[in-house]
C-alpha cells in the first residue's frame, strides 16, 4: 500500500489519443504490466473508461524533473493504484498518486 503521494509523468500519450483526453483533476488508474517485453517495470495508465492512455515514464529522458520514474514507483504498491491529473502538456501529463 502507498502511504504517501508521489508525482509521476505520464508519457506515450501521443500513441493513445494525445493530451486532449486528459483533464486537470481527472482520476486515472495505474496498473503494473508484467508481460511488457520492453520494460520489466512498466506501469500502464488507464482512463475512466478503462482505456489505456499512456505509461508512467521510466527514463531520464521522459520523466519530468521532480517526478518518480516507473522504476522508483514500482515497489511502492501491489498491482494497481489511483492517481489524479495535475498538469496537462502537449507531450506529457503530470499526476499525483493517491494514498491507499
Amino acid at each position: 500500500m502507498v502511504n504517501q503521494k508521489y508525482y509521476i509523468t505520464i508519457t506515450g500519450i501521443d500513441r493513445y489519443g494525445g493530451h486532449e483526453m486528459f483533464r486537470t483533476g481527472m482520476q486515472v488508474r495505474l496498473r503494473k504490466e508484467h508481460d511488457n517485453c520492453y520494460d520489466d517495470e512498466a506501469i500502464a495508465v488507464f482512463g475512466k473508461q478503462g482505456c489505456r492512455c499512456g505509461y508512467v515514464a521510466n527514463s531520464v529522458h521522459t520523466c519530468a524533473r521532480g517526478t518518480f520514474s516507473a522504476g522508483r514507483l514500482y515497489d511502492k504498491f501491489e498491482e494497481e493504484l489511483n492517481a489524479r491529473i495535475l498538469f496537462v502538456m502537449p507531450d506529457a501529463v503530470i499526476a499525483e498518486t493517491e494514498e491507499g
